[in-house]
């Protein structure tokens, strides 16, 4: 690649150089899934720690998924899906309120999240920290190409980079863009998908 092209993110892409951002680390707190009418699945890795449960107790209940890619992956795995936002935690608020208020809502987070919540039950069910092959990474300032997927990718590269002059930075969202320096341009992803992010870039 004459241009190179990082991808700062948990999945690879064969068009970029992939950066591991994150590692995890999964919790199992005790979740009565009798309780609840529906999930909320914010990211592939929520959809990780449950497969740490037994599958039998959370299976049958309908997720909200905030975008197809979660959406693929829980259908994967068995789950059955109640709606897809579209990749932007607004878009789930704007569905649960259209739900009766009687009805039962757990959203399966992480420590740190970069919204507010929804308002519903909530339970922590797994961590991200920096990893290593971020915190590593330096940066040379030739002319290349930033991908984000996340606040958190964002927030760990610039632990020990900056965005040169010469970068060409990509986001995959609106969250993510606003964990970046003021005043830095940026060009924002139409679809909030890894896909489109790579099609900007190149």
């Amino acid at each position: 690649m004459n241009n190179k092209i990082f991808l700062f993110s948990a999945t690879s892409h064969p068009d970029a150089i992939h950066i591991n951002s994150l590692d995890f680390e999964f919790f199992q707190p005790k979740i009565d899934f009798s309780q609840y009418d529906y999930l909320i699945l914010t990211s592939k890795k929520a959809v990780d720690a449950l497969l740490f449960y037994e599958k039998e107790k959370y299976i049958h209940i309908p997720a909200l998924c905030i975008s197809k890619f979660t959406q693929e992956y829980y259908e994967s795995k068995g789950g059955k899906v109640l709606e897809v936002g579209g990749g932007i935690g607004s878009d789930l608020k704007e569905i649960i309120v259209q739900y009766p208020k009687e009805k039962k809502w757990l959203y399966l987070r992480a420590k740190e999240i970069a919204g507010d919540g929804f308002g519903v039950d909530e339970t922590i069910v797994y961590e991200s920290r920096c990893s290593k092959e971020i915190l590593d990474f330096r940066l040379s300032n030739e002319a290349c190409t930033l991908i984000f997927t996340s606040p958190s990718s964002i927030k760990c590269f610039l632990t020990h980079n900056l965005i040169h002059e010469n970068a060409k930075v990509v986001v995959i969202g609106k969250t993510t863009a606003k964990q970046l320096p003021k005043n830095q341009t940026y060009l924002l992803a139409k679809k909030s998908s890894i896909e489109e992010c790579i099609r900007i870039a190149l």
